[in-house]
């Protein structure tokens, strides 16, 4: 009889998938993939699907401030899905009652395509960004519903904010459906491009940016766009390279 060979019988993939949420070397059935992968990637479909379409309900946020409610130009979540044009405005009636308030931070915690990272990852963020700006003025907190990024611009540059600071759920996956996206940009306005931001992604709880790392990489690029003047392609993300205080995972 051979000798067994102990090193064939383990999975290969299983150091592998040690390192990444991606679905790798998947078990198989048949000609099939196996039954519990199948119900596990269905599972993932419908919590993003579920993500998508949820609206964001501000008394659950938990905020420690009073905030102020306004709606993009999306009447609701299909339109907001299909008309992304639409959800980077304001509705008349919310442009005109935003108070002139200017500060040198406004942060917006906003739906996006995923209310539920919104609810789940922003109230914890905030409290952590806010710590980490001593001497900073901060606005009122701005929750809008029905959102895309460039929403901010407009918001700031009513509010009369030098940064805009974005809490917006990103579009979810298949490995998270909560997860976080913090979109900064100095001297807000109508028209800003995507390269005059910057942005901190992935921001969750299932192996992603922890709230405290998100906020300590905010401050240090919220001070760095106080120098430049500017955000965006002109302004490099090399917080990690700085010390973390201590205590942070």
């Amino acid at each position: 009889m051979s000798e067994s060979r102990p090193d064939l019988a383990r999975d290969p993939w299983t150091a592998l998938r040690g390192l990444t949420h991606a679905r790798i070397g998947l078990g198989r059935a048949g000609d099939a993939l196996a039954g519990a992968d199948v119900r596990a990637l269905q599972a993932a479909h419908a919590a993003a699907r579920r993500a998508v379409h949820a609206t964001l309900d501000p008394t659950r946020l938990s905020l420690a401030e009073p905030f102020i409610e306004v709606r993009s130009r999306a009447p609701d979540r299909g339109v907001f899905v299909r008309r992304p044009d639409l959800g980077r405005r304001l509705r008349a009636q919310d442009a005109e009652r935003l108070p002139h308030a200017p500060c040198d931070v406004l942060f917006v915690v906003a739906d996006g395509l995923s209310a539920l990272a919104a609810a789940r990852q922003a109230p914890g963020v905030l409290e952590a960004a806010r710590a980490s700006l001593p001497g900073w003025s901060v606005g009122p907190v701005i929750v809008a519903h029905n959102a895309r990024v460039a929403l901010g611009d407009e918001i700031g540059a009513r509010v009369g904010a030098r940064c805009v600071v974005m809490m917006i759920g990103e579009r979810p996956g298949l490995s998270a459906a909560d997860s976080l996206s913090l979109y900064l940009t100095w001297d807000p306005k109508i028209g800003r491009m995507d390269s005059e931001r910057n942005c901190l992604s992935n921001i969750h709880a299932h192996g992603g940016m922890t709230h405290d790392e998100a906020a300590f990489r905010l401050a240090w690029l919220l001070r760095g766009a106080r120098t430049l003047g500017r955000s965006g392609i002109a302004l490099k993300d090399d917080s990690m390279t700085a010390q973390l205080p201590p205590g942070t995972p």
